[in-house]
Order: C-alpha cells, then sequence, then structure tokens
C-alpha cells in the first residue's frame, strides 16, 4: 500500500514538474471561479480559432518531425561550416528561423538535441550552455515576426485581427535588432575553432513528406486567414489518423490545455471591477513597459491573454508579451523547455547555467526595452 502510494506521488509530482505552467493555470482558472461563478458567460471566453489554428500547427509539426524532415534539414545546413563559430551560428541561426515557422517551443524541442549532438561529437562541449542560451533566445525573439511563431503571438493575432502587413511591420524593429544583437554575441563568445561533424545517411520518405508539408500549408493558410479554421480542424486530424497516428498523440495538448485555464482565468479576472481598473490604469500609463515586467512573473503567453482584456493598444502589447519572453527562467514555457533540456544532459550545471542564462537574457530584456521606447519616439 505504502509502495503504491509512493509510486501515485512520484507520478504526479513528475506530472506537475512537466506540466507547470498549466498546473498553474488550472489552479488559478478554479481559484477565480470561486470568485464569478460559472455561467453562460465562460463559453465566451474562449478563442476558438487560435486553439485551432494553435493545434493545427502542432500536429503537422510532430509529423513532420517524426519523419526526421527538421533534423536532416538542420544536419545539412550545419555540415556546410567548418568551424566552431560558424557551427554555433549555424545551431542558433536554424532555431531562429525555426521559430518563425514551427512556433518557439518545437523550434527547441527540434534542435536543442541537434546542438547538444554536434556539440559533443566534435568535442566542443565548453560552448554548450552559451549555445543552448543563444538557440533558446533566438526562439523566443525570432518567433515574433510571425502570427504563428509564438502561441501568445496567435492569440493576439486574432482577437484583435490584426492586418498581415501591420503584423510585421510592428515586429520588425525589434527583431531587426535581435538578429544584430544574437550574431554579436555568437562572434565574440565562440572561438573560429576547425571542427568537423560526422556523416550520417537519413532518408524521408518522399510520400509522407510531400503530403506532410501540403498540411504544413494548409495549417499556415488558416493562421493568415485564408481558409476557415473549421477545415483544417477536420482535414489535418482526419489525415494524420491514417497517415501518422503517433503525430497526434505527439501533440503538446498541455500547451492546448494551458491556453483553456488562462482563458477561463483572464476572463474572470476581466470581470472583476477592482482588478479591471487597476490594469487598465496601469496599462493607460505604459502597456509596453507593464506587460514586458508582467512576462517577468507569469510568463509571456498567459500575460498576453490576461493584459488583452484591458487594452486595445495591441501594437504595445505585442512587442511587449514577445521581448518579455526574454529575461527570467520563467518568462517564456521555451526558457523552462531549455533549462529541461540542459540540466538532463548536463547534470550538476543547473547553477552555472542559470547564471549564464540570467546575464545574457536581462541584457537582452534591457537593450530591447529600451530601444523600443526610443524608437516610439520618432
Amino acid at each position: 500500500m505504502i509502495e503504491k502510494t509512493r509510486e501515485a506521488f512520484s507520478l504526479i509530482s513528475a506530472f506537475v514538474r512537466k506540466n507547470a505552467v498549466m498546473c498553474i493555470a488550472f489552479i488559478a482558472a478554479i481559484a477565480t471561479s470561486f470568485v464569478i461563478p460559472i455561467d453562460s458567460s465562460y463559453i465566451e471566453y474562449f478563442d476558438y480559432k487560435t486553439l485551432s489554428c494553435l493545434f493545427c500547427v502542432l500536429a503537422v509539426v510532430c509529423a513532420l518531425k517524426d519523419i526526421n524532415f527538421f533534423y536532416m534539414l538542420a544536419r545539412k545546413v550545419v555540415q556546410l561550416f567548418k568551424t566552431a563559430r560558424m557551427s554555433v551560428l549555424a545551431l542558433v541561426y536554424i532555431t531562429f528561423i525555426g521559430s518563425m515557422l514551427i512556433a518557439n517551443d518545437m523550434a527547441l524541442l527540434t534542435f536543442l538535441p541537434l546542438g547538444y549532438f554536434v556539440l559533443t561529437t566534435t568535442g566542443k562541449q565548453k560552448y554548450m550552455a552559451f549555445t543552448f542560451i543563444m538557440q533558446n533566445i533566438a526562439a523566443n525573439l525570432g518567433g515574433m515576426l510571425t502570427p504563428f511563431g509564438n502561441p501568445q503571438n496567435l492569440y493576439l493575432y486574432s482577437k484583435f485581427e490584426i492586418p498581415n502587413f501591420e503584423f510585421m511591420a510592428i515586429m520588425a524593429p525589434p527583431f531587426v535588432l535581435s538578429v544584430f544583437l544574437i550574431t554579436v554575441c555568437c562572434v565574440i563568445f565562440v572561438k573560429s575553432e576547425p571542427l568537423s561533424l560526422s556523416d550520417e545517411k537519413i532518408t524521408l520518405n518522399p510520400l509522407k513528406t510531400e503530403l506532410y508539408l501540403l498540411l504544413f500549408a494548409l495549417a499556415i493558410a488558416i493562421v493568415f486567414r485564408g481558409i476557415s479554421y473549421w477545415i483544417g480542424l477536420i482535414v489535418i486530424p482526419s489525415v494524420l489518423l491514417f497517415a501518422d497516428r503517433k503525430a497526434l498523440k505527439m501533440v503538446d495538448y498541455g500547451l492546448l490545455f494551458t491556453f483553456v485555464f488562462f482563458f477561463i482565468f483572464a476572463g474572470n479576472m476581466a470581470r472583476i471591477d477592482i482588478v479591471r481598473e487597476l490594469f487598465s490604469a496601469l496599462l493607460g500609463k505604459s502597456t509596453l513597459l507593464f506587460s514586458v515586467i508582467s512576462c517577468q512573473f507569469i510568463s509571456n503567453v498567459p500575460s498576453a491573454i490576461l493584459l488583452s482584456q484591458f487594452t486595445e493598444n495591441y501594437a504595445d502589447l505585442l512587442v511587449g508579451v514577445n521581448i518579455g519572453g526574454v529575461g527570467t527562467l520563467i518568462s517564456s514555457l521555451a526558457s523552462l523547455i531549455t533549462f529541461r533540456e540542459y540540466v538532463k544532459n548536463n547534470p550538476g550545471k543547473a547553477g552555472h547555467y542559470i547564471c549564464m542564462f540570467s546575464l545574457f537574457n536581462f541584457g537582452f530584456l534591457i537593450i530591447l526595452t529600451g530601444f523600443m521606447f526610443l524608437f516610439k519616439q520618432f
């Protein structure tokens, strides 16, 4: 009996650690439900288009990942470079670009293992922490340029119906600066040392590759409002049910439920008069600054969902919850993913990683926030 209790507690503990943000969101939703009892207005809390788009993108990305599409693509790029500096730059840029196409958390789950593989097989473990941190920053900041690059982008893009070109115009200045800062850091902190990567034969199933790329194009078309999300919600799961059921199982349902719980939490908070007045006043003073600060304590996705209830200044909110993704370890789910992967592969070095992580992340946060305040003056 005692042994079974311990096993159950161990399983629950592991689940909570793996889905910490979702569990916090669930508790927040339940707590606010005591203040605002469940009624017919709850159904209006949910952004069904955001949830559908997120599911479709995640499902197709899992299918492509399952056939090693991204892994093969990344290896080919890295093999073009012959030095540690250029290889680290390649790894970081791959993550940067990947976050724009497959979302930041999926980009990290896909390309962090490649970074570990490249550095360990070439004897360059000394760059491991730096590379992981730069990949993390690249994933958080690279995804800011596209509506589907970060979960909070998809939500705000849908909620405020931001035009495509306006969205990219808003995010272009911090995006360009981010590219510059990441490049400078890699050039300064990684030496141009020679290295080589062993060959590995990887073959792709041509039919599945073409099919999944078509589904990916469909998912992107849905995000950009070219096709109704109902079509994707029917077509994509139906196709994958026959082509790759494993991909449907691999979808990050914890992220989807995190959105559901935060929709409830944010909807309830918006109905509490004192909270609505306080947040409206703070956001009225500086939406950009308050959204950046909020991310440091409750992460960027819940910040976007919560704060969007109290302001129509979507431009500053969008910038704030994107650059606010760097900073503390909890400012972004992607940062927790990177930390988990690093500690798993480098036991006993958590303290070293956190120190380096904080130094670089807060450096980026201060520079980007200061730049955007100055940029707004012109």
